[in-house]
């Protein structure tokens, strides 16, 4: 979890005075881990710490506390998770924002600490990006940047249902491809990018060579096409939705446009998991479920996953 400062911008922008509630430490049983974080505004929220009371109690009190406050969930508010929270609250305006400089978020009372100064030379030195942690008394949050890309090539039914299922995940940039604006619906979810080209296999070389792939288009031709640029450029993943008959025939395809077997096989097809079925929203599911858990389980032929391939 990280900092996402696009995201309070945008939201102090349109609501002028934020508080930004975040997971500091948890001990034992918690409803949510270290980092994830809230935004709370006069009559509204995004985002979660864990629901129940704890969240509504501290997005009640969110402008009247600053800085680390702790909770027994069992003892305090009656939860059954039992463990301990230390949330960290910050209250945000426009000129506050201009303070936020990354790599690393910082702040507390008093000195900076020593080891907290050693967490931010260490990301300036090395470009590393330290987990969320609360040390010292002092709240430490890498600022949120995207770790993974993915390419999502068609924006039909099961285009639009991955979208809506996975654009939400944190430290993951969306691309959306079809091939005119219309197929696309009016509203686009915040962090996706929508590129219509009336030939999108044109667009595989402006991919990054580690981006994801999923090719969920409403043509076979167009799909065959995706399924040829991406051999020819690299990805770390990429998936094909269609039936096992579909992928006999694309795999005979590909072979006759020059692509070996090794090559052929590192595309994953079907995608999803067929038990959940075939419904759109049941096949974004099975897929977002194979992205956090970092394993394919499509049989002989779906080796790689999401996470390995970046291992």
């Amino acid at each position: 979890m990280s900092f996402d400062l696009a995201e309070l911008k945008a939201a102090v922008a349109t609501r002028g005075r934020v508080a930004r509630v975040v997971v500091a430490e948890v001990r034992g049983s918690t409803p949510r881990e270290v980092g994830a974080s809230m935004l709370v505004w006069e009559g509204g929220q995004s985002g979660t710490i864990g629901g129940g009371t704890l969240e509504l109690e501290a997005a009640q009190s969110a402008f009247e506390r600053r800085g680390a406050t702790r909770h027994a969930l069992g003892p305090d508010m009656g939860q059954c998770c039992g463990g301990a929270v230390t949330l960290w609250t910050d209250v945000f305006e426009a000129p506050d924002l201009d303070a936020l400089q990354g790599p690393v978020i910082a702040r507390g009372p008093g000195d900076m600490p020593l080891s907290v100064k050693r967490v931010l030379a260490q990301a300036r030195g090395q470009g590393c990006r330290p987990p969320s942690s609360f040390t010292d008394g002092w709240m430490v949050e890498p600022l949120a940047e995207p770790q993974r890309h993915l390419w999502i090539w068609g924006a039909g039914h099961v285009g639009r249902a991955l979208v809506q299922v996975l654009s939400p995940l944190p430290d993951l940039a969306v691309t959306w491809i079809d091939t005119e604006t219309e197929r696309f619906p009016d509203d686009i979810p915040a962090g996706v990018t929508m590129l219509p080209a009336a030939q999108p296999a044109r667009l595989m070389p402006h991919a990054p060579m580690d981006a994801d792939h999923l090719i969920v288009t409403y043509s076979h031709a167009l799909d065959l096409d995706l399924c040829h640029a991406a051999l020819g450029h690299g990805f770390a993943f990429c998936g094909l939705i269609g039936s096992d008959t579909k992928w006999a025939r694309f795999r005979k395809r590909l072979a006759a446009l020059g692509h070996s077997d090794a090559q052929i096989q590192r595309i994953c097809c079907p995608i999803g998991q067929k038990h959940l079925g075939k419904h759109p929203a049941a096949i974004a599911i099975g897929v977002a479920a194979q992205l956090i858990d970092g394993q394919k389980r499509n049989g002989d032929a779906c080796r790689t996953s999401f996470l390995a391939s970046r291992a």
